[in-house]
């Protein structure tokens, strides 16, 4: 194990392993996502996994996360590892013409991406690959767990109260005095005070307010539509990394 690598403490003689709230579906990434450019670490306390980007993120940042001792590297799962995880479902797979559409598009360069191409026309055989690939990550992540000593416990889960448990709080909570500048709490009001102020606005205003109000709905409208190409192009750009390094 590298100096980075910590190893578990011992207690009595005895090796100790550390609890720590994983978060699988990140971990499950970082395991996946074998660019050279990407590093990933896990915070022992939190269970998340954090992502540094060389290019993008700040170097100090990246040196002090390596020299904290809360954070552990994530290695990840090797192209060449994955790529026979494809040849193994395959042999998975009856014979027929799936099969050997499989067998050639694994063959040469853009094999990750030929794949997932061929299954997309199989949805019953692309979940049984998805199952296949999770069991297998699962499998390198529980490892690498145990060889960090540490023991994957349950993540703490939000409670969201229900209507009656909201209702008893409210009754039970001494009456607030309510201040004349507090500031709206709720969607509604702060709808409301917005069209009091459209009533009152002069035409020039009212229409600069509407030009500022059209820029931030523009501006909301464009996030939502990165973040939902980005999460679109996720699993592409991954592809295309393992069929560079294949």
């Amino acid at each position: 194990m590298s100096g980075e690598e910590r190893k578990a403490g011992t207690e009595n003689g005895i090796a100790t392993r550390r609890p720590v709230p994983i978060s699988w579906e990140a971990l499950e990434d970082a395991f996946e996502n074998n660019a050279p450019e990407v590093h990933s670490y896990l915070h022992l306390s939190t269970g998340e996994v954090m992502r540094v980007v060389d290019g993008v993120a700040d170097p100090v940042t990246h040196t002090r996360i390596v020299a904290d001792n809360n954070y552990r590297r994530v290695e990840p799962v090797s192209s060449r590892e994955q790529y026979r995880w494809m040849e193994r479902f395959i042999a998975t797979v009856d014979e027929g013409p799936l099969r050997q559409r499989l067998l050639q598009s694994i063959d040469g360069k853009g094999a990750f991406r030929r794949f997932k191409d061929v299954l997309m026309s199989f949805p019953v055989d692309r979940e049984r690959w998805f199952a296949f690939r999770s069991e297998r990550l699962r499998m390198c992540m529980e490892g690498w767990l145990d060889a960090q000593g540490i023991e994957a416990v349950a993540r703490p889960e939000w409670h969201v109260p229900s209507a009656e448990e909201v209702k008893e709080q409210t009754e039970a909570a001494p009456p607030v005095v309510e201040r004349v500048t507090k500031r709206p709490r709720t969607l509604e009001v702060s709808r409301a005070r917005a069209r009091e102020l459209v009533e009152v606005l002069p035409v020039r205003e009212l229409e600069l307010a509407c030009s500022f109000l059209t820029f931030l709905a523009e501006r909301q409208q464009a996030a939502e539509a990165r973040e939902l190409h980005a999460s679109d192009n996720g699993d592409a750009q991954r592809d295309r990394q393992l069929d560079e390094e294949a």
